[in-house]
Formats: structure tokens, sequence, C-alpha cells
């Protein structure tokens, strides 16, 4: 057997990284793209390696030189009109070698797992191409395929349509042909093909011709869930490259930098995404996906429109509303406001809040308590002679799930007006408490009571909505409320989040029942977690549970051991205030049934690992 690799093109999408260099020798976490293949390929003991190139092709070459002659025999085709012609001219070039030996033909601009070559080679059946569910960040040509795997057709990708994006599979762009298919079938209709159409085609529509046409014996091979591969075209496939395939402590950082988006990345599961796994429900998204285009190309309303839709929204009056580009951004305008007053701030504590302050401001209250609990009695103690301005409290904290009941945060609200000092309450996650309904200061007579009270709110946490970005401030104080609202754009919402604060009300009772039956999933989590050796689990009044690594791991360890697993959690340790080296401590969400079930499977198997 022998192997074929394309690397003629000129990789111009890679911008700078291709300006002087042909795209395989392009690096991922320091290894160049042709140096990792070689050595994938001479695992395999092939016959030789031939490569056909074009673009920079002497650079490759001198690179490549004598390197590899001890584990692999290389050969070079030129295609000296690159610039001028597609991959069905450079395999065209390849065609007499394509027929001498059983041939791997890949692409030069893959990065893929060792496996995935031995999963294709080890199948018995001669003429394979290796194909991918398709998953919706892939591009290019996918085929359909039958019940015995047979491909009945190659659709390019100005053919596909997203309705049967369930039905297909992407190439993989690794296929094993037999020298008698390429003989016999592959290489006679590759010639037909370029005498009527031309050289600045495709490769694989002569495969498309041919499972219309022939019997070709071509056949499918799925590759197995958790096998890694990816197609390199852009600086953005490198960075998903990149982090796909580091390993170690790496992996963790790459993954962690993204702050989401993780739907590049569907093996993963994110338990540090605090949201509800029951909410929206499937009614909603359709409704939402029905009014999809028409959302899409129209401006959203602006301010007042948003405001309104806001109090509409949590039953307050639209005065007393400012919508929010997610919290975060009512969160930095609020801080800039107070840029010089002293902040009382509850450590451990959702870090967006003390990032926007300078260190100076800050008056930290740090929880000694083994549960990071705090009392409002022992707040109000503390913050008697501390002369702050303004104090901060999340409520369920952030990352602890620890709640102080709704009389005594009233309780506090008192304390702060009698001291001047303005109170915000970030109850995101208040939803998840038990007797929710009652739990919130989102009340007109509440706010009015307490003009010195600002109660942010994220909506992306309880609601499981975080792609809209949408969050809210409520207060009273309506010269603050004013001056927010000429900080903020008067379109700092899209269009898709406007609507969805429009059409809740429909889908306020699902909501209730969503809320429900996340509180009942997070009581059986809670017993689980129990069950694993080396947590101490802390209880929790939101969608997550703080856990102290008390055996077998650091939380620096655990996180990289999950990661490994394509679970991603956040290592509480490395928070400010959170006990450094002496406590190690991690955060998990709860996500639904399967996916809780399926960590507490992983962080058993590690303790026996």
């Amino acid at each position: 057997m022998q192997a074929i690799i394309l690397a003629a093109g000129m990789g111009k999408r890679l911008g700078e990284l291709t300006k002087n260099n042909t795209k395989c020798m392009v690096e991922v976490n320091g290894v160049k793209l042709i140096d990792r293949v070689i050595c994938q390929l001479a695992k395999l003991h092939l016959n030789r390696l031939v490569m056909v190139v074009g673009y920079e092709g002497q650079k490759l070459k001198d690179y490549i030189g004598h390197r590899y002659d001890d584990i692999l025999k290389i050969e070079f085709i030129d295609n000296p009109v690159y610039d001028k012609t597609n991959n069905i001219y450079s395999l065209a070039l390849a065609k007499d070698k394509l027929c001498e030996d059983d041939t791997l033909l890949l692409e030069s601009d893959l990065i893929f797992e060792d496996r995935l070559l031995d999963f294709l080679v080890d199948n018995t059946y001669p003429n394979l191409a290796l194909v991918a569910k398709y998953e919706s960040w892939m591009d290019g040509t996918v085929v359909k395929i039958n019940e015995f795997n047979e491909i009945v057709n190659f659709v390019p990708k100005e053919a596909f349509n997203w309705e049967e994006a369930d039905q297909v599979y992407k190439t993989v762009n690794i296929y094993k042909f037999s020298k008698e298919f390429s003989r016999d079938v592959y290489v006679p209709f590759l010639d037909a093909f370029t005498r009527v159409m031309g050289n600045n085609q495709y490769y694989e529509q002569v495969l498309r011709v041919i499972t219309h046409l022939h019997q070709s014996n071509l056949r499918a091979l799925p590759i197995k869930p958790g096998m890694k591969w990816y197609e390199i075209d852009d600086v953005q496939d490198l960075d998903i490259a990149s982090t796909i395939f580091s390993e170690g402590i790496t992996k963790y950082h790459e993954y962690h930098k993204r702050y989401g988006g993780f739907w590049r990345f569907p093996q993963l599961l994110d338990f540090c995404n605090l949201v509800n796994p029951y909410f929206p429900p499937r009614r909603m998204l359709d409704e939402m996906r029905a009014n999809f285009e028409t959302l899409l190309r129209e401006y959203p309303s602006g301010m007042y429109i948003n405001s309104l839709l806001a109090g509409k929204y949590f039953g307050i009056k639209q005065d007393y509303t400012v919508v929010g580009n997610g919290a975060a951004e009512l969160i930095k305008i609020v801080m800039e406001e107070h840029a010089g007053d002293k902040v009382g701030v509850m450590f451990p504590i959702f870090d967006e809040y003390p990032n926007r302050l300078k260190l100076e401001q800050i008056v930290p209250f740090i929880s000694q308590k083994d549960d990071f609990s705090y009392t409002v009695d022992e707040l109000m103690d503390f913050f008697e002679y501390k002369n702050i301005s303004m104090l901060l409290l999340i409520n369920p904290d952030n990352p602890s799930g620890q709640y102080i009941q709704k009389a005594d945060v009233l309780r506090l609200a008192d304390w702060c007006e009698d001291k001047k000092i303005k109170l915000i309450v970030d109850e995101s996650f208040v939803d998840f408490t038990d007797g929710y309904e009652d739990s919130s200061l989102l009340h007109n007579e509440i706010l009015e009571r307490y003009q010195n009270l600002m109660v942010m709110k994220s909506i992306s946490k309880s609601y499981g909505v975080p792609g809209l970005r949408l969050g809210i401030l409520a207060s009273s104080d309506n010269a603050l409320i004013a001056r927010i609202k000429k900080e903020v754009s008067i379109w700092n919402i899209n269009s898709f989040g406007e609507f969805y604060m429009q059409i809740f009300g429909k889908y306020e009772n699902d909501y209730r029942r969503a809320c429900q039956l996340f509180r009942e999933e997070r009581a059986k989590f809670y017993d689980e977690l129990l069950t694993v050796p080396y947590l101490r689990v802390i209880p929790s009044q939101a969608n997550y549970f703080l856990c102290e690594v008390i055996d077998k791991y650091t939380s620096a360890e655990l996180t990289q051991k999950l990661i490994e697993q394509d679970c991603i959690i956040s290592n509480c340790s490395l928070k400010r205030n959170m006990g450094g080296n002496s406590k190690q401590l991690i955060r998990l969400a709860v996500r639904d049934r399967k996916d809780n079930a399926k960590l507490v499977e992983i962080l058993k198997s590690l303790y026996t690992a």
C-alpha cells in the first residue's frame, strides 16, 4: 500500500501564514502538518508516499529532504499550473502512481488522530471513503449513504440542503482505493471528466459521476464518535484545530480562553455553562425559528420598546428597567458609575464585578466557613464602620450556591438605606431556589420602597438563552436608570433577543415546569455526587455545585483529567479569595439527567484509574 498527498494548493485563506509557504507547513501546537502526517503514515509501513506539490513546492521538498529516509520512501510530483487548476489536476498528474498500488488518498490540510488511519486500513473492504456525521461547523462535500454504507450520492457544497443535514455525512477527505478500482474505474472516469470539464474541478466530482453511472464499489466508512479530525482552511480553523489537538493543561486553557462558543466542539460536555437545561421548550424554539428570516433582516426596536418588554417580562414598571447586552454590559456601566467609591465585595464572587473595580476600591469580606456562606448580620457587623458607598450581593452566590432568604436581604436593604449605601443584588440564579416564585426582589413595591436598591438579573441563566445576551437592571432611582440608558447604544440588543422577550409570556407555564424539573434533577445530581469518594459537595440553591477535591487529585489535575474525557469544568481554586492552595475547589454545572449521569460515571472511573 502507498499514500498520495495532494499538497499543491496556495492556501490563500490562511493569509500571512501561507504568504511564503505551502499550507502543510503550517504548525498546529508547534508541529507542522506535514511532519505529523508523515509520522502517522510511517507507522503503517507503506511502500511509499507520493506528494503532489505546487505552490512553494521547492521549499517543501527542501524541508523534507532526507529527514524521513529511514522510515518512509517519499516521491514528489510537480504541478506547475497549481494557480490555474484545482485538485483534480493534481490527482490526474499522479494517476499512473494511483494505478500501481492500493492507495490512501489524503489532502494536506488535514489533522487527525492516529487511530483514524488504523480504522481505515484495518477495514477489509478495499474501497472506502472516511466520513463523519454532519455537524453544523462543517463545510464542503457531503455524501448520502444507504443502509449498507454504500455511497448513493456526492453532494457538492453549493448543492447542500440544510433540511437534509441530519441525513448526510461529511467527507473527511481520506480515501482508500484498491489499485483495481483506480485502474478500472476511477482513472478512466477521471480522464473522461477532465477532457469534458477541464482541470479546474475537484476530484470528488468524478466520484459523484461514478456513483450515478457505474457500480462503483465505493463505500462510506463512518468514523466512530470521539474520533478527532479537522480540516484547516483559514485562521479560525487553525485555532479550533489547535484547541482540539492540544494536550494536558494546555488543552484546558485553550478551551477556557473562549468563554463559550463551544458549538464548534459538539463532543464537549460543558459543565461550566450555567443555564437551565429544560428551557426554552421546543414550541418556543420553533416559533423563533419560524420568524428567523424576518428577525435577521429587521432592526430591533431600541431601548424604549426593550424596556417596555422587560418590564412586562418581570412585571415591573418600564421606567424602572434598563436592558443590557447580557448582564455584563450593565455591570460594566454601573461599576464605572462608581469609579471613585469604596465598594463592599463578598468573596467568593462572580469575577465580572471586582474586575470592573480598581483594587483600592474594593473592601473585601471573605467568608471563613467551609461552605463559604455568610449571614446578613455578619455582613452588617463587618461593614458597619468601613465607610463604603456601595455593597454587592450575589444571591444565590456564584460560585458557592449559598442563598440568603428574601426577608434577610430586605433587612440588609433597610440597613443600607439607613447608612446611605447603595445595594446591588444580583439575582441571576434566584429562579433555581426552592420556592423561587416568592424569592425575587423584582417587584414595584420593593423597588419603590428602597431607592438605594439595584437589582441585576441575567436572562441567560435560568431561562437557558445565553446566546441572546440579555440582562436587566431594575431600580426606582429614575435618574440612575436614565443615565445608564444614555450609556448603552440604542440597539444594544438584537432582534432575536427582543422577539424572545415579546413572546415569553406565552411560555410562562413551561418555564415554571422547567424550573421544577431542574430542582428535581439538582437533587438527584447532588445525591450522585456524594458517592464520588474524593469530592466534598457543598449544597446549593443555584444551578451548580461547588465541590472540594479532598483526595486523589488537585483541582487542576482533575480539570485536566476531565478535559481529556471531553468534559470541561471550572477550576475555582484559581479564583480570588477561594483558599488558594489550601483548598482544591471545582464548580460543576447541573445539566440534564443523561449528561449528569455521564459526568458522575467519569468522576468515579477516575478514582480507580
